[in-house]
């Protein structure tokens, strides 16, 4: 009969095991130089997942771990890996768990301690897609969302940016501003009105958000019917765990959950300077401002901000647009500059190398008066001007710096307050994830916050290994002559192959629709950017035009098939479309030939 000491020695060792097995998600008892162990450790610092290694060979007692591990697992080698408290085995059944999934399922196997399984903060675009995906997929669902008051009171339902106060409410007035050319063009088509036509700002306005309120509502709806539990509360993590929720009258309740997903979206930044918040709106409260607002300065040369300036501009309005240095930063320069171009014939006045410095109050009422003092960027001229309404459009930032994220201990960019991800959308702690407008280095679009939802969710909870394709994302800016895009700019494309590299293929042209009336002859313009060093294939596509974004979707799904120059000239163009000038492309810039268009 064995000694008590060595039955107590024995006891106290396997409870010292069983607790190290028992306080780590991921425990692994490992060997330092075995190429098995370093091949599951480098596993789980891939999958971003923390494990407590214990190195047998650098223990003093060692072999007594490992003979223990024998009596309780009957494995005598290692790596030896549990997860959840649940035995796993070596190498090969653990690379095998993360082939077939099990591994994930091991991994959330925590789940059931939590309140629910996936948490989404944020109830935009991108948070709604990923929990009703996830809903769908069985699992249980929160989607917190608090839209916090503007510096003048605007707030909004369910839906995020896009549908209250970004994609749908601009596009619907772009759409307005376009039904007034149309009716000045209608004439020339032979139709005949005598009234005097005017618009009126309060039924737009009306019919607008009454379309956005049944949007809201259907949000609603449809998270309910598929058992996501939505609640209209400001989100703060505690621990990395636990978020505390705070709803519009204060009261304070705590969840937890096994992952959570960040999807908070970015508000219209301010200039800091005096009167900006007290007098000034911005995108979040023009939408649904409750009266005309009469001349207007818009501050800033972002899509935003032309957006707005031009479609204001359409309903009659005198607009001023105040540039601090270029348009539409991060976009083709020549098609921003002529989008520009377009504007300023068209009636917009542009203030270009200036800066707010000041915005005071003449008269209050709505709208009132402000007086603007501007400076130049380039010498030391002050102007001054007054205007009904100002409107900020200089940027937006990342709704990132008062969510706790300190306390989940993810890692932020302090310059930006963006997201790092790697391209599983996966944040520095592993059970937490980020998508939308706020990953750093990623698109600001509504889409690609959808399918990035989408298919985060389907990773998550239903084995799939797809990833959004952030590259060659098509996009349209509703300026008044609308601007779709898709690749690169010409500026990048150069900066990336060089000059002598690429090819650029273009021409200017005159829609059928506009020569009746005889407005803007060869100011739309039409450019491809070819890689020479690859079969000339399509890098970037530019577009400006009527109906760009439906112009440009279906382009960009031909470079997602890498379409060619020669493809293109194999097509047949659809007569007479603006988008047949892409299937016509003769001219090279490089040759300086004529662009001009004489007719269809």
């Amino acid at each position: 009969m064995p000694p008590i000491e060595s039955d107590t020695g024995k006891n106290e060792l396997k409870s010292r095991i069983q607790q190290l097995i028992d306080s780590n998600q991921v425990m692994v008892f490992s060997k330092s130089y075995c190429p098995y162990c370093i091949k599951v450790k480098d596993l789980f610092t891939e999958l971003r997942v923390n494990c407590n290694v214990v190195e047998l060979d650098l223990l003093d007692d060692g072999t007594s771990y490992q003979e223990m591990l024998l009596e309780m697992t009957g494995q005598k080698t290692v790596p030896n890996v549990f997860i959840n408290k649940k035995h796993v085995g070596g190498c090969d059944n653990t690379m095998q768990a993360h082939k077939d999934g099990r591994l994930q399922q091991l991994l959330s196997a925590e789940n059931e301690s939590y309140d629910y399984d996936l948490i989404v903060i944020g109830g935009g675009s991108g948070g709604l897609a990923c929990s009703k995906e996830a809903a769908l997929l069985g699992k249980k669902v929160m989607v917190l969302d608090y839209v916090v008051p503007t510096p003048k009171g605007t707030t909004w339902g369910l839906g995020g940016t896009c549908v209250n106060v970004g994609c749908i409410p601009k596009k619907l007035m772009h759409q307005t501003a376009m039904l007034g050319t149309a009716m000045q063009d209608a004439r020339k088509f032979g139709w005949e009105f005598d009234e005097k036509v005017k618009h009126n700002w309060e039924t737009m306005r009306t019919a607008v958000n009454n379309y956005i309120g049944s949007l809201n509502w259907g949000y609603r709806v449809a998270l309910r019917d598929k058992n996501v539990n939505y609640v209209n509360a400001y989100a703060e993590f505690t621990e990395p765990h636990t978020i505390k929720a705070t709803n519009k009258r204060g009261k304070e309740t705590f969840y937890t959950a096994a992952n959570f997903i960040l999807a908070t979206g970015e508000r219209p930044r301010y200039l800091g300077i005096p009167g900006d918040k007290e007098y000034c709106i911005t995108s979040d409260d023009l939408f649904s401002l409750p009266y005309c607002p009469g001349k207007t300065l818009v501050i800033g040369a972002s899509y935003v901000a032309l957006e707005c300036g031009g479609f204001l501009a359409g309903l009659g309005l005198d607009v001023t647009v105040m540039v601090r240095s270029i348009l539409l930063r991060g976009f083709d320069q020549e098609m921003a500059n002529r989008a520009g171009e377009h504007m300023e014939e068209h009636g917009v006045k542009f203030l270009r190398k200036y800066v707010p410095v000041k915005v005071e109050e003449l008269e209050a009422g709505t709208p009132g008066r402000l007086r603007v003092t501007a400076k130049s960027t380039e010498t030391d001229e002050i102007i001054e001007g007054e205007y009904n309404t100002v409107l900020i459009a200089v940027g937006r930032d990342a709704c990132t710096d008062k969510v706790g994220l300190d306390k989940a201990g993810v890692k932020v960019n302090s310059k930006n307050g963006k997201i790092p991800v790697n391209d599983e959308e996966q944040t520095n702690v592993s059970h937490i994830y980020a998508i939308g407008d706020i990953l750093e280095g990623k698109w600001e679009l509504t889409p690609v916050a959808i399918q990035a939802g989408k298919l985060l969710a389907r990773r998550l909870y239903a084995r799939s290994t797809l990833k959004c394709d952030y590259i060659n994302v098509p996009t349209t800016v509703f300026t008044p002559l609308e601007y779709g895009s898709c690749g690169l700019s010409e500026d990048r494309a150069t900066e990336l192959y060089g000059q002598d590299n690429i090819e650029v293929y273009h021409t200017l042209f005159w829609p059928l629709e506009f020569t009746v009336p005889g407005r803007d002859n060869n100011r739309c313009y039409a450019k491809i950017i070819c890689n020479k060093l690859d079969n000339d294939r399509v890098i970037g596509f530019h577009y400006l035009g009527p109906n760009a974004g439906e112009v440009t979707q279906g382009f960009g799904t031909a470079m997602k098939c890498r379409v060619t120059k020669e493809q293109l000239d194999g097509t047949i163009g659809i007569h007479p479309t603006c988008a047949e000038v892409f299937t016509t492309l003769e001219v090279t810039k490089s040759s300086g030939g004529d662009i001009a268009n004489a007719g269809c």
